[in-house]
This record gives structure tokens, C-alpha cells and sequence, in this order.
């Protein structure tokens, strides 16, 4: 009998399922991977059939109470023969007890209903040419590794269920993305990091106190980077987030719904212009 097995992922088994990603058409960030591992070693599972990986899933524990579940995948020749399953069941298991979010591709929902998650809403990936948009006046934007990290991480709290300060000091230094701030008399405004991916590059988080900011700082960090096409993940509850993609010029590309599995968090949505990740939250 073939023998099927579960392990914690090491840093090489987080690069490999950054690639399956990849594979998936989900164009993951090119060094993404690196904050993934260094935000959380251990909450990642890789299973081997025989020694050959063929499923993978992270699991990553914030705070006391809330998870966040992604890279939920089987590789294609084992499909339908019950081993994602497998490493899925050993993965809620280590998040037992704890609200648990996901953002689930459309194929896949349904399923994750039958296992407890519930719809919160929908992230639309909108995607298209980088586009200018002038800072309002009153505005400064900043290198986001120049501001004090405490209060980074502050306002990063208002749009993440718990503190993740591991996780961002890793998101805003790594090569090949940029990282900015906006401040108005001293304070946070917005927040956004830009990163290289193997198509259009990708936004997020893009937090924001006002449409016109996010649109500063997206304008701004494709200007740094040099990117000739950008793409946000936007709830779709944010309707001046909608509204400004398409004002922009940017056309919906890809789709994954938000779930979880009790209460929606108790965080700033009117200023969630764009997530983080669909792997991490």
C-alpha cells in the first residue's frame, strides 16, 4: 500500500507550495514565501505520498483566537482521492477552537460551507495598467520601513482581527516590493505594500483612510517599482474601493470569497481597500 504522510512544512516545502500557487494561475508574490515562513514556521503542513509531496496547506494561529487557513491544495494526479482531505482535517485541527477565515476560490466554497465557514463577503481581484492619481495636498507619503513600527503596527491592527507584527516586519523589508505610508499631522492616513509577481504585481494590503489616498499610495508604489500593471484583491463591501478600481481603469480578473467560521472580526472595513493575502489574510 502506498503510504501518505503529514509534516510541518520546512522553509523549501513553503517555497514549493508558493509555486503551486503559481500553478493554480493565483500569481502569488515572488518572495512572499519568506514572510510566510518567518511569520509563522510552524503553520504549515505538507503531505508526501511515498515521499512525493501532493498537498499542501498552511494553518497560521494570530493571537488567541482567530486563524487564518489557505494554500489549501492537491496536486492534480491525486485529486478526488481523498488526501487533500486528509491534510485539511489534520489542519483545522491545529486551529480548533479559534474563529478560522479563508479565502475560498469559487470551485471550492461549497465545500468550505459543509465544513462550517459561512460568506462574508467577496474579494475581487481587479487588475489592469498602473495608473497615475495626485496625493491630496494635506498629505505626505513615506517609505513605510522609515516610520516607527509601533505605530505601523497599530494601524495595521485597525484592519487585521489580531496583531501580526512578525508577519509585516518581514512583509514591508523583503526584495523585489515596496512600502509606503501616508501621513496627515503626524498620524497614519494609509498603508500599502506593492510586491513583483509572475504577472501583474500585486497590492496589498492597501488600508486607507479615504479613496483618494489609496489611490495616492497605488499610484506611488507603481511609480517606485516601475510596474506597468497592477493587481488589488477589493472586498467587494467597499464600495468606494470598487468604484475607485474602476474609475482607474481596472477590469475583475479572478475571485475567492471571504469566510469564516463564526463572527466577521471587529475591524475598520470602511478602510479595507485591499487585502494582504489569500494565503495569510
Amino acid at each position: 500500500m502506498s503510504e501518505f504522510e503529514i509534516a510541518v512544512g520546512s522553509a523549501d516545502d513553503v517555497q514549493r507550495m508558493a509555486q503551486w500557487a503559481g500553478d493554480e494561475g493565483w500569481n502569488p508574490g515572488k518572495t512572499d514565501a519568506y514572510a510566510f515562513f518567518a511569520a509563522v514556521p510552524g503553520g504549515f503542513l505538507m503531505a508526501g505520498l511515498d515521499a512525493r509531496p501532493v498537498t499542501c496547506i498552511s494553518v497560521v494561529k494570530y493571537g488567541q483566537g482567530f486563524g487564518f487557513l489557505g494554500f489549501y491544495i492537491a496536486r492534480p494526479p491525486v485529486r478526488g482521492k481523498g488526501y487533500g482531505i486528509k491534510n485539511w482535517q489534520a489542519g483545522m485541527a491545529r486551529l480548533a477552537g479559534r474563529n478560522v477565515g479563508l479565502d475560498g476560490v469559487v470551485a471550492q466554497q461549497a465545500n468550505y460551507r459543509k465544513s462550517g465557514f459561512r460568506n462574508a463577503w467577496n474579494n475581487i481581484r481587479y487588475e489592469g495598467a498602473a495608473f497615475e492619481a495626485k496625493t491630496p495636498a494635506d498629505v505626505n507619503l513615506f517609505d513605510a520601513r522609515s516610520i516607527s513600527f509601533d505605530q505601523l503596527a497599530a494601524y495595521d491592527r485597525r484592519f487585521f482581527p489580531e496583531a501580526r507584527d512578525s508577519f509585516l516586519a518581514s512583509w514591508i523589508s523583503l526584495t523585489e516590493r515596496a512600502s509606503m505610508v501616508a501621513m496627515r499631522d503626524g498620524k497614519i492616513v494609509g498603508f500599502a505594500v506593492i510586491r513583483a509577481c509572475q504577472a501583474a504585481s500585486r497590492v496589498g494590503p492597501l488600508f486607507a483612510d479615504s479613496a483618494d489616498i489609496a489611490a495616492a499610495l497605488v499610484s506611488e508604489l507603481a511609480i517606485v517599482t516601475r510596474a506597468t500593471a497592477v493587481a488589488i484583491d477589493i472586498p467587494d463591501i467597499n464600495k468606494p474601493a470598487v468604484a475607485l478600481a474602476e474609475k482607474a481603469g481596472l477590469k475583475p480578473s479572478f475571485e475567492t470569497a471571504r469566510m469564516y467560521t463564526a463572527a466577521n472580526p471587529d475591524i475598520d472595513y470602511a478602510g479595507l481597500y485591499g487585502v494582504t493575502s489569500l494565503e495569510l489574510g
